[in-house]
């Protein structure tokens, strides 16, 4: 297999709103950026499917307010450093970013202001959004300001296969002799013609998402596997929090390879989940009732749905919204009339499923992780601004921030005696194709991936136990034990690439939930 190389002032992995708004904050610096997605176009991630908003500031709001109701849904093992930033300074993101420079078409109040909504965990409405179509409007103006940038080279279908470090990859001994492990950038396979390519970069920022699909269920989007994580996990950058799985309660119930979300303000407008008696039943759970956080209104369901042996809950918006349903919520409205259900007339079937990742590769205020020259921003990265449970709208404003964040620290500082140097570029190897096999076999994958998901479903999922937990180990270690030899001798692809990710990914989620003997938030042991 040919290799190829190139070299980039900052190379990020992923395109939704994290690493969009990293790549334009570089590139008005003047700093050359590349921006990978393995998809076909940079907008296909979770960002632009984000329904609800993005949290801005409510009138008069004291940030300590914000900040409170962050640390009540997280269970209060947030880290307060970065709950402090994202309450401070992420209302000036949204504005200078979205509102004055990218012009999101935020809605509107008579007075021409942002009009705040409130969601499920929120003290006060300071959510902006754009109907319910929040993400994709967003998506839409960052993606055409990044095919404009003349500073920004946009590469579709690379996917990042590993990182490449002074301590894992360098020809010579000079640079294992440091004790400090650089990050040089990656390995990426070009689907298109099928060959690795050997990045590197000054600097290298991850912002691959979330891991909704190693799950059964889930509202993620295929490429939601858990890749940055499990390469910096691989090139020894430290990850916590992975137990942290938020599982949203209200995905509707239908047959789909990705469950399409409810959002949660369709329940901050007055909708009412009912049983399949036809009951109101949140409130004998919480005294928050249907706005309580998502957490505690998951597990609520899933009761409901073990109590009557149901295979759904609905959610009642007819009999409950007085607002124009059709109006405040057009793309729920269209999906459910899709498969038969009219939302002004009948409730909607709903279930959990898989939607938020807590954890990921620790990183500062600054976006910096324990590897020099590597930044994660986005779902990919744990700040500890969610703790044990995210709060309602809060990870767009998070990869929002936390994209810009990184940029300025980047920026402030680049220069000729911080680029990488060139005897260590140099020292990087191309890709050696590990084998030549050809025995990939999609039957055999799709029924790993069935494994893995099943196992995540059944065992490390809405409820955990230590047998669950126990069982789920050895299987997910056995898997990844068999796909690294597989791995060795195959010839490199994407679906390959993407059970290796997905197979560590889980593995790390199960051992983090094991260690951790404690219920708090969505790590929820029984």
């Amino acid at each position: 297999m040919h290799s190829y190389r190139y070299k980039t002032e900052a190379l990020i992995i992923g395109s939704g709103i994290a690493g969009s708004a990293c790549a334009l904050t570089l590139a008005d610096a003047g700093i050359q950026v590349t921006l990978l997605t393995a998809d076909d176009a940079p907008d296909k991630g979770n960002s632009a499917l984000a329904q609800g908003g993005i949290v801005y500031k409510a009138h008069d709001e004291n940030p300590r307010d914000l900040e409170e109701d962050i640390y009540t849904a997280g269970w209060r093992i947030n880290n307060p450093r970065a709950v402090r930033f994202l309450a401070r300074k992420g209302p000036e993101a949204v504005r200078s970013v979205l509102v004055e420079k990218l012009d999101v078409a935020f809605a509107r109040d008579p007075d021409g202001e942002l009009e705040l909504i409130r969601e499920g965990g929120h003290g006060k409405p300071r959510i902006a959004h754009c109907a319910d179509y929040s993400g994709r409007a967003i998506m839409d103006r960052m993606v055409e300001a990044v095919r404009k940038h003349p500073n920004i080279t946009l590469l579709t279908g690379r996917t990042a296969i590993d990182l490449l470090t002074s301590h894992h990859h360098a020809n010579s001994l000079e640079f294992k002799y440091h004790l400090v492990n650089q990050c040089c950038g990656a390995y990426v396979f070009n689907q298109e013609l099928n060959q690795v390519e050997t990045v590197l970069a000054d600097y290298t920022i991850l912002a691959t998402g979330g891991i909704g699909q190693v799950y059964l269920h889930t509202t993620n989007t295929a490429s939601s596997i858990g890749s940055g994580m499990v390469m910096a996990s691989r090139a020894k950058a430290k990850t916590i929090n992975a137990e942290y799985v938020q599982f949203h309660p209200t995905a509707l119930f239908h047959r789909a390879p990705r469950r399409f979300l409810i959002s949660e303000a369709v329940r901050g407008a007055g909708a009412r989940l009912l049983n399949d008696k036809g009951e109101a039943f949140m409130s004998r759970y919480d005294p928050r009732a249907d706005l309580a956080p998502r957490d505690i209104v998951t597990r609520a369901i899933q009761e409901e749905m073990l109590a009557t042996g149901a295979d759904c809950v609905y959610l009642d918006a007819a009999n409950y919204v007085s607002r124009d349903i059709h109006a405040y919520f057009p793309t729920i409205c269209k999906k459910c009339s899709e498969i038969g259900v009219d939302v002004t007339r009948e409730p909607i079937p709903v279930v959990p499923a898989a939607h938020y990742f807590c954890g990921g590769v620790l990183t500062d205020t600054r976006a910096r992780t324990t590897l020099s020259r590597l930044y994660a921003v986005g779902e990919c990265a744990c700040t500890g601004v969610h703790g044990a449970n995210r709060l309602a709208s809060t990870s767009l404003l998070e990869g929002l921030l936390w994209g810009v964040s990184a940029a300025h620290d980047i920026a402030s500082r680049h220069s000729h005696k911080n680029a990488l140097p060139k005897r260590l570029a140099e020292s990087m190897p191309d890709w050696v194709a590990a084998g030549d096999t050809e025995n990939e076999d999609p039957a055999l994958i799709a029924q790993d991936w069935a494994t893995i998901r099943s196992t995540m479903w059944n065992y490390v999922g809405i409820t955990r136990t230590t047998q669950r937990l126990k069982r789920a180990f050895d299987d997910m270690r056995n898997l990844y034990r068999h796909l690294q030899d597989f791995y060795r001798e195959t010839p490199i692809s994407r679906p390959l690439v993407d059970l290796f990710h997905g197979c560590y990914a889980a593995y790390i989620v199960t051992l983090a939930s094991m260690r951790n003997k404690e219920s708090k938030g969505c790590h929820y042991r029984k």
